[in-house]
């Protein structure tokens, strides 16, 4: 990186330098960073928490910490990870950053908006975390359900209220990706040139501008009921529960893929740079993107088969549930095509993403267990369903974002982290992750239930055995961090393009410069014609073959 490039990096483009060109910047290149650093903290106080859950559930009875605490800790872990770490993930980090670049253009549609969404969810992340030190933190779940979080004594109506806010963030970023995708990709880049990844930030786009304003209005519901007792959702007051889980639902269904498509798009960039080969079904991969949002909106009562439905009802959602699960499964197998007979190198980036895969595959096979009415009534509220969620959510949404991460992490600081340090750290990783969540498959399977502190002495050595996964896994994530953090100060330099990409970001310096390009980009192909630059007439006769 040279002289020059690193100045036009650290120097905003309002002319601001210091500490205040960082917070008032309206380059989506800082703003990318500082959702980075924030989510990276965010994370690491949800990860340790969720580690103090797993010592005290090392052993039955009491160990560090007793029922009501674990209930307020493992209400902070979930409001964290699902509310500061997995929806805004990758769309407000590598979405922010890469995503201009991607498309060819210099900034998102509204740079200011994208400014106000940040600081919008640092607010919002000040709520959530203040309940540390004021008060009692909420003891209710992430889910907040009705009756109880309108009835506890609990903090609740601060930690609803950082959800809130977090919310309007996330549907002004969906906004501003939505209108940069329509308005301002480069010329030549029609819909079917763009990178896949800004087709799966479109779906997730509109998923966040349509479906968050419902939670907005159910969690101002819950305040309003515990500040007035109007009565929405207190059976005594003439209000119904289950009113409240539909509501919730409706938007927070949907919100599981606001957080595994974008990693999903990550997946769909990492494969072919490092199989050395075309994406294979291209439009059917930018389709089912789209499909998985729309069909996304008609399966959330698959959450509530328990709740007294109708026989018709569990009938319908159960048979929309496996349905969504075909335009995932489209993904799965075009990734797998495209390695085939690919020249595979495995580097970070593609572990990560073999990763993906293996445990996305899990995740989403024990998924239709619970999308089943006759196994779901079994598995309701065990275990079974921690793991499953964590297989979808961390093996999904959260190995996306560390894939995305060791992928761009070049292009984002010009410099190299350790390959072998990277490697070591995903395997521990790994490891650690199926012992901890793998186990509690298997003791969901055998009836435990979820949201205990404690819990019958048959089950004390597969608990062990999944705590100790969680220490294993945590040493797995400060390894990777450490070198991550570590490559940023003393890595090597790297040129444009480490990794042989194709797509738009690696045709820029490293990191990029103020504006982006130093050229008009001109778009004349699709974004991962291999074969066009390595062997022009192999791609004739395969594309040739396609048609045929």
């Amino acid at each position: 990186m040279s002289h020059e490039t690193h100045l036009n990096f650290l120097q905003d483009k309002n002319g601001k330098t210091g500490i205040w060109a960082w917070l008032f910047t309206i380059d989506h290149k800082r703003i990318g960073l500082m959702y980075m650093y924030a989510i990276g903290f965010f994370f690491t106080v949800a990860m340790l928490l969720g580690l103090l859950m797993k010592i005290e559930l090392i052993a039955p009875g009491q160990t560090i910490m007793g029922p009501d605490l674990y209930n307020r800790v493992f209400t902070l872990h979930g409001v964290i990870m699902i509310f500061l770490f997995i929806i805004p993930g990758i769309p407000a980090v590598f979405g922010n950053f890469f995503l201009p670049i991607l498309l060819g253009t210099d900034d998102v549609a509204f740079p200011r908006l994208n400014t106000f969404s940040f600081w919008l969810y640092v607010i919002g992340a000040i709520f959530a975390l203040s309940t540390l030190i004021f008060g009692e933190s909420a003891d209710t779940g992430w889910t907040f359900y009705a009756p109880y979080s309108v009835k506890t004594g609990t903090d609740v109506t601060t930690t609803v209220f950082a959800a809130f806010i977090l919310g309007f963030s996330s549907i002004l970023t969906g906004l501003n990706f939505i209108v940069t995708i329509h308005r301002l990709r480069a010329k030549g880049m029609g819909w079917f040139r763009m990178p896949l990844y800004a087709w799966s930030t479109y779906a997730t786009g509109w998923i966040q501008l349509l479906a968050t304003p419902v939670v907005g209005i159910t969690l101002m519901m819950v305040i309003a009921e515990r500040f007035f007792g109007i009565g929405f959702f207190d059976p005594a007051l003439g209000g119904d529960p289950i009113l409240y889980q539909h509501l919730f639902w409706i938007y927070s269904h949907p919100a599981v893929y606001i957080m595994i498509l974008p990693a999903m798009a990550v997946m769909s960039e990492i494969i072919p740079t490092f199989s050395r080969r075309r994406i294979f079904g291209y439009k059917f991969i930018a389709f089912s993107s789209m499909a998985i949002a729309f069909v996304g909106y008609f399966v959330w009562a698959h959450h509530m088969f328990t709740s007294g439905m109708s026989g018709e009802a569990k009938i319908i959602f159960s048979f929309l549930t496996f349905i969504v699960a075909i335009p995932s499964a489209i993904k799965v197998f075009n990734w797998l095509a495209t390695m085939y007979k690919g020249s595979i190198e495995l580097k970070p980036p593609m572990l990560y993403a073999l990763g993906f895969i293996f445990l996305f595959l899990i995740g989403g096979l024990t998924g239709l267990v619970n999308g089943a009415v006759a196994t779901d009534i079994h598995v309701h509220d065990t275990y079974f369903v921690v793991g499953h969620f964590h297989y979808v959510m961390f093996g999904g949404t959260g190995f996306g974002f560390f894939a995305a991460m060791h992928y761009w992490y070049p292009k984002m600081f010009g410099k190299m982290y350790n390959h072998k340090v990277a490697t070591i750290a995903f395997w521990i990783i790994m490891v650690g992750f199926n012992t901890l969540y793998g186990l509690m498959l298997v003791m969901g399977m055998q009836g435990l239930p979820r949201r205990y502190y404690d819990y019958p002495e048959e089950f004390q050595l597969l608990n062990s055995i999944s705590s100790v996964g969680a220490i294993i896994l945590v040493i797995g994530l400060v390894l990777m961090f450490v070198n991550l953090i570590r490559g940023s100060r003393k890595g090597e330099p790297v040129g444009m393009n480490p990794w042989g990409g194709l797509t738009l970001e690696w045709k820029t310096q490293s990191p990029p410069i103020l504006h982006n390009f130093d050229f008009e980009p001109v778009i004349t192909e699709g974004p991962y014609e291999y074969h066009r630059h390595d062997n022009p007439e192999l791609y004739k006769d395969e594309e040739n073959s396609e048609e045929a």
